[in-house]
């Protein structure tokens, strides 16, 4: 699974929009005050991919993944 198909698994889910960010596919604007993120860690990472949450202006990542489709998989654990 990659983003776009994690995407539409949460909305076919009934998974709310304001629930969950993932980097460069699903944004929401105006930013919720808390939510579940997934994103790419940066090149120091080696090309990772986090998962994590947002509160109260941080984000705090919870497990790193070697792949994409890893870190889908648990963001969608997450949030079904």
């Amino acid at each position: 699974m990659d983003r776009h198909e994690l995407r539409a698994a949460l909305s076919a889910a009934g998974v709310p929009d304001d629930y969950f960010r993932i980097e460069a596919v699903h944004e929401p604007a105006p930013t919720p005050p808390d939510f579940l993120y997934l994103r790419k860690c940066g090149q120091e990472e080696g090309g990772a991919w986090e998962t994590g949450a947002y509160e109260r202006g941080v984000y705090e990542t919870v497990t790193r993944h070697a792949s994409e489709a890893e870190a889908c998989a648990q963001l969608l654990r997450l949030l079904t």
